[in-house]
């Protein structure tokens, strides 16, 4: 465990998801391995269109993720049972795998996603 504080910036990211136009995500982490990502999707994203080719064409999406919402509407399947979440501005969310997902609306889905070392968001 170090003992220096660290800092990172979105706007310099260790890596990006490019979805194109319809948003992406930055990814930054840390030397202990605790990883954030700033996601911006914009309307009309699907995670079956936009983010499923990017990561092989899974059946649904694989990761677990924790995070805050920050702005928009994003509607979260999960795939076995059919049940459907909103996650909208101001929601702290834990999501499990096995989901799909799209934005709602005409404003853009803004999020924080948080991911522990060794943890796969």
């Amino acid at each position: 465990m170090t003992k220096a504080i660290e800092t990172h910036r979105f706007e310099r990211p260790d890596d990006r998801l490019d979805m194109k136009e319809r948003g992406g995500i930055d990814i930054v982490k840390t030397g202990q391995g605790s990883t954030g990502m700033h996601a911006v999707f914009e309307p009309g994203w699907t995670w079956e269109a936009d983010e499923k080719p990017l990561l092989g064409h899974p059946e649904t999406c694989p990761m677990h993720h924790t995070g805050y919402c920050l702005s928009g509407r994003l509607v979260v399947r999960m795939v076995e049972n059919g049940e459907e979440t909103p996650i909208t501005k101001g929601d702290f969310f834990e999501i499990p795998p096995g989901h799909d997902a799209w934005v709602a609306g005409d404003e853009p889905v803004e999020m924080i996603l948080f991911e522990a070392p060794g943890a796969q968001t």
